[in-house]
């Protein structure tokens, strides 16, 4: 044997060698998701999967670095209580009379005093203020007087540039806007309004929570969902417009569609094709891919999603109501960049990666179920308006020309 072929044997053994530990170092190394009882029902590992290793290891670190939320001893969540210091912040040096009087014009008035609720006459949607009278007239009896501008509008009030600026509170609000935001009318009564579905408002979050509880476990448990993302609604803005094409082009992967919305004129609205019937919530519930995307603020339909035990797609991050930071991307769902552009590579990464998939789905339904409960909106409402009362630096005097709100089932 030759010196060259001697050393090309020994350069081929040493190879091998190194080969072959490297294959018994990983597959004992293989990455794996840390969960607890909270997190996620069963353990599994991830194989060293170079096509998705980037959203393996997001999905990790996300887990990883997630609290979880306690019960305070009134039984109330305190994962959100951490938004109401942030929002209030910026009013941390006392809020006045003149201020207050500076808000929007949008914003309705109440005083609470003596432990009664009183509001202007006008409010511009009945059904909203109904719905937000259904938790103020049931918490006035632990709390102290004082004047609220409550914005029941879609869209915030109080923008940053603003100086001073009047405390409005809004049920959501993007990074442009310091509103206050507190829990919409929707968790009882007020809207929107779908027709046929719901002709006077969507509301009685109770109810929703508990129908489309006994729906899922009944009839659409994870193993018997399709495979596909499913998004139905109104072309708000053209945001969504890529998913609707998406699912023309491709609709193995999902099922996507507009609906007629308020300004519909015909088909260049949806298009260029017609409109298809609104589902309800329960219909969104076969399909275990589920996208959520902001209106003209906030979507009213993300909390409905989560009950599907299907996995949510939140789109875009700039729009938020008041539970919405207490969510966590790949812990709770899946977040999709707002131009869409990265939607067909994560609704294929669910499909080839379906137990990774099921736990997000599971943890985000786990949350919702056990820290966005009735209670906790009570909780929220209660603690919100004790904080902002201490900055108040005026006593309210009654205005005789408003009217009282009583204690009623809050339905319009």
């Amino acid at each position: 044997m030759t010196y060259e072929r001697f050393r090309s044997r020994v350069y081929l053994s040493c190879i091998f060698i190194i080969f072959t530990y490297l294959k018994v170092y990983c597959s004992k190394n293989s990455d794996s998701y840390a969960c607890d009882e909270e997190q996620c029902d069963t353990r599994f590992e991830i194989t060293l999967d170079e096509k998705w290793r980037e959203i393996h290891s997001k999905i990790k670190a996300a887990v990883d670095e997630s609290k979880h939320c306690q019960l305070n001893e009134d039984g109330c969540s305190v994962c959100h209580f951490r938004q109401i210091e942030s929002d209030l912040s910026t009013w941390k040096g006392g809020i006045t009379k003149e201020l207050l009087d500076a808000a929007d014009k949008r914003a309705t008035t109440y005083q609470i005093i003596d432990h009664k609720v009183y509001r202007e006459k006008k409010c511009v949607f009945e059904a909203r203020c109904i719905g937000v009278e259904y938790f103020l007239t049931r918490l006035a009896k632990d709390l102290p007087d004082m004047e609220i501008k409550i914005n029941v509008f879609d869209y915030p009030c109080t923008p940053r540039w603003r100086s001073p600026k009047p405390p409005v509170f809004s049920f959501s609000r993007d990074s442009t806007y310091e509103d206050i935001m507190y829990p919409a009318w929707t968790f009882w009564a007020g809207g929107p309004a779908v027709w046929p579905l719901f002709p006077n408002g969507q509301g009685d979050w109770v109810g929703t929570r508990a129908w489309l509880a006994e729906y899922v476990l009944e009839k659409y448990p994870w193993s018997k969902k399709q495979p596909k993302g499913f998004f139905i609604g109104s072309r708000t803005s053209g945001e969504r417009d890529p998913l609707i094409l998406l699912s023309r082009a491709k609709p193995e992967l999902v099922d996507a569609a507009y609906t007629k919305n308020q300004a519909y004129k015909g088909p260049k609205d949806t298009l260029d094709a017609e409109p298809v019937d609104p589902k309800n919530y329960d219909e969104h519930c076969p399909f275990k891919y589920l996208f959520n995307f902001r209106g003209v603020a906030a979507s009213f339909r993300l909390k409905h999603l989560f009950l599907c035990d299907s996995l949510v797609y939140h789109v875009g991050d700039e729009w938020l109501e008041f539970f919405y930071p207490a969510l966590k991307a790949w812990v709770h769902y899946i977040p999709v960049k707002q131009d869409l552009s990265d939607a067909e590579l994560l609704l294929n990464f669910a499909k080839e990666n379906d137990a990774v998939a099921e736990q997000i789905a599971n943890r985000g339904a786990k949350f919702i179920r056990d820290h966005l409960r009735q209670e906790d909106v009570f909780c929220y409402w209660k603690r919100l308006l004790l904080d902002y009362s201490k900055l108040l630096e005026f006593k309210p005097n009654l205005n005789p020309e408003f009217e009282l709100k009583t204690v009623n089932d809050g339905k319009f």
